[in-house]
């Protein structure tokens, strides 16, 4: 198989941006979400059905993706999926009560699935380990500027519409970004293995360049208890990460007595504190092993987590959500890169989309349970759940990792 030659700046850029505007969405809820709630007279937890709502619309749109791929090619999807997540976020900012809005959420988890899997269909034989692996650190830099954004907007006395309404508007200039480019982006392959408009290898292909694979049955998979410890593992973190950044502006505000503005400021510092770690912690794991990097991570994850437990002034609070932050940065990644060392190669692959379905169920149930926990108690329990949350966390690692030998460490996809 031939090695791609280097990817064009301008498609490194529009696929950097198109991470960072994955990422835009999730971070204004977070801050957005006390003056939804006030606006449309609903409970805390509410935010729930906006969460199902948008993890249905991405988990449908990214098993269809590929099938949408072959016909339309990366470009015109990317550029169709991102016209599709500007109208949901215009919806956003129109809607008249909270039902619409989930309606929305349902058609922006559409366009963001189909931006996310296209991408990495092409980026992942176009644009090479390094630039797969920082494109991904993107994500978090979105999430990470979004909370500016709607802290920003209601700080002048913008109602939080206008947040959402500022970012529909940079997903359609991206749009009109992207329906340029077509051409540039059918030049090369989706899978990166041969010339321009060559279909690149199948899972196979794929397979068997990593070393022949024994195939196997799907129920053969299914039985082993490594896979669904592993699934279990991946919904828990993607769980504390999203309900950290959803549930702390409220904790930081009606809990700790922090002003709304320094609070958003705090929330975006969390995510970009993820941002940082993606970038720092990805060179170190390839000189200290995956292994090592990750049960560091997980420990200091529990610490963060502590921190925002400790009933102590908000500082303490804001260093948790930074330690949380730094230190979860890596754990999806290297928990996917782990994961033939837990259940075998053969099964690897499939292995991987359970746990990636399970990441999204984990990120929208589990908050949405939280936020339950948060109206019929304390915002103060969100520290509690968190630390609850990284122990069980802890323990289905040392569950899955028994007996494994640590794998040669290698770049993965960052989440």
């Amino acid at each position: 198989m031939s090695t791609p030659a280097p990817p064009r700046a301008s498609l490194l850029l529009l696929a950097y941006l198109a991470f960072v505007s994955l990422g835009l969405p999730d971070g204004l809820i977070g801050v957005g979400w006390p003056s939804i709630r006030a606006d449309f007279d609903v409970p805390t937890e509410a935010v729930g059905l906006v969460l199902t709502a948008g993890t249905v619309g991405y988990l449908t749109s990214s098993l269809v993706a590929g099938f949408t791929l072959a016909r339309l090619g990366v470009g015109r999807l990317l550029a169709g999926s991102t016209l599709l997540a500007s109208l949901a976020l215009t919806g956003y900012a129109t809607s008249p009560a909270l039902a619409v809005m989930a309606a929305c959420a349902l058609v922006l988890g559409l366009g963001s699935g189909a931006i996310d899997s296209g991408l990495n269909a092409y980026a992942a034989g176009a644009f090479g380990p390094r630039h797969m692996n920082w494109m991904h650190a993107f994500f978090g830099l979105g999430v990470a500027i979004g909370p500016l954004i709607m802290t920003g907007a209601l700080a002048v006395g913008l109602s939080w519409r206008w947040g959402y309404g500022l970012v529909a508007a940079a997903q359609l200039a991206l749009a009109a970004a992207f329906a340029l480019a077509v051409r540039a982006w059918r030049d090369r392959s989706v899978a990166g293995a041969g010339g321009p408009g060559s279909p690149g290898p199948g899972p196979q292909e794929a397979a068997a360049d990593r070393g022949l694979v024994t195939p196997v049955r799907v129920r053969e998979t299914l039985r082993l208890p490594a896979v669904w410890l592993g699934s279990l593992a991946f919904t828990v973190y993607v769980a504390i990460e999203a309900a950290a950044g959803l549930w702390a502006f409220l904790l930081l505000t009606e809990g700790r007595g922090m002003t709304a503005g320094v609070a958003g400021v705090c929330v975006s510092g969390y995510w970009g504190s993820l941002f940082v770690g993606r970038v720092v912690q990805g060179i170190g794991s390839e000189r200290l092993g995956a292994a090592k990097v990750l049960r560091g991570s997980l420990l200091g994850m529990a610490a963060g987590a502590a921190l925002i437990a400790l009933p102590a002034p908000a500082w303490v609070a804001v260093a948790g959500l930074l330690v949380l932050g730094f230190a979860a940065a890596p754990v999806f990644p290297l928990l996917m890169l782990t994961t033939a060392e837990r259940v075998g190669a053969a099964h690897a692959d499939r292995t991987v989309g359970v746990q990636i379905a399970a990441a999204g169920l984990g990120g929208a149930l589990v908050p949405t349970g939280i936020g339950v926990l948060v109206g019929n108690t304390s915002v103060q329990a969100l520290g509690p759940a968190l630390t609850v949350l990284a122990v069980v966390l802890l323990a289905l690692h040392a569950a899955t990792s028994r007996g494994g030998a640590e794998p040669p460490a290698r770049p993965s996809r960052w989440r």
